[in-house]
């Protein structure tokens, strides 16, 4: 094992000689990183993947002669290689973040408009850690009509009907995920019945993004997805989703949860962390609770999922098949947090198993 036979190869494509060239910096600065090439639009890349082909593609959005979700979608539907995106137009958790995760993105970047440069180097250690996850990914070719043919399904949003609820929270299911985990996230929830019980996610994504995530899931699911605010109660047919920036922990007066919403240090690199949502979850849920830990790079939510088996929590975890990244998970089978392993579209249903199997069953009216 050389050092340099194990690197991961990177080509950037921006229109900015700027940012080519910092971002180059910042990978090159990785021992486990090297750039293959640059180029200043997708044509020009496209024909650099004609030759050889890269572990991970840092792409652009806005550029000349083709914008880079055009290339992502044509890129994902003829051959996939993991992309970064890097972009202005990501700002405020806009569309264009949704579109480039929804054409396969593997991680989305915020850039400013003005100070890049320096801004880039500030966040050297993100831009190569969205990196390194990315190169350990797979990818499936993907048809663009895959997220529109979920767009038309009404949502049903029972929160209105579900005054009564609070007093029968018992039940809690704890979902945490990384790199991969928007497009499984989506498949999970999906999946889910307005009956579920009451979910809590932690999802690594960066401040601002998760209130427009939340809201996108909300339209496709049958249960209501919200982005947390700290004091939200817990509810059947409610996904509370961790906000970007800040940690999220559970809280219970009686039989009633509630989440709290802090900030914090970062923990195992991460704000929120699934490890402090699991742990939260281990000692006011204990037995109530399932925890599922999904796809993602790093070890973050094994040590805090084990916690949640420890004091009887029924545990899942995502398999290395159905995985973009097979780390969270692996590091949770390692230590003993994961009592059974399954694909993703077995996820949802065996959630429902469960929590009806764990701990005092809710009546039906």
């Amino acid at each position: 094992m050389t050092a340099f036979s194990s690197k991961k190869r990177v080509l950037i494509v921006d229109d900015s000689a700027v940012v080519r060239q910092t971002l180059s910096e910042i990978i090159s600065g990785h021992p486990q990183l090297e750039v293959m090439a640059t180029a200043n639009d997708p044509f020009q890349a496209a024909e650099r993947l004609k030759r050889e082909l890269p572990d991970v593609i840092v792409l652009d959005v806005e550029m000349p002669r083709m914008d880079g979700i055009t290339f992502l979608r044509r890129l994902m539907a003829q051959k996939p290689i993991p992309v970064v995106i890097c972009s202005t137009l990501v700002d405020q958790g806009s569309r264009t973040f949704l579109a480039a995760l929804e054409a396969g993105a593997v991680d989305v970047i915020q850039k400013p408009n003005l100070s890049t440069r320096q801004f880039l180097q500030d966040s050297s250690i993100r831009i190569q850690d969205a990196v390194l996850a990315a190169a350990h990914a797979r990818l499936a070719r993907r048809r663009e009509i895959l997220p529109a043919a979920k767009l038309s399904a009404d949502a049903v949003l029972p929160v209105a009907t579900r005054g009564a609820m609070v007093q029968t929270t018992h039940k809690v299911v704890a979902i945490g995920a990384s790199t991969g985990g928007t497009e499984a996230l989506r498949v999970v929830l999906e999946a889910l019945p307005r009956t579920a019980p009451p979910i809590v996610v932690v999802q690594h994504m960066p401040e601002v993004f998760t209130a427009n995530f939340a809201r996108r899931l909300d339209e496709l699911c049958q249960v209501t997805v919200k982005e947390a605010q700290d004091g939200d109660s817990v509810l059947p047919g409610q996904a509370l989703i961790a906000p970007g920036g800040r940690h999220m922990m559970l809280t219970r007066s009686g039989a009633n949860y509630r989440v709290e919403v802090k900030e914090g240090p970062l923990v195992n690199r991460h704000r929120p962390s699934v490890d402090v949502l699991f742990r939260s979850v281990s000692r006011v849920a204990g037995a109530n609770a399932v925890g599922v830990i999904m796809t993602g790079m790093g070890d973050d939510g094994a040590r805090g999922l084990k916690e949640m088996r420890d004091q009887g929590a029924r545990t899942v975890g995502q398999d290395e098949a159905t995985s973009v990244v097979y780390g969270m998970p692996a590091e949770a089978m390692k230590c003993g947090a994961v009592e059974v392993q399954v694909g993703l579209t077995e996820i949802a249903g065996l959630v429902m198993r469960l929590s009806n199997a764990s701990g005092a069953t809710r009546a039906k009216a």
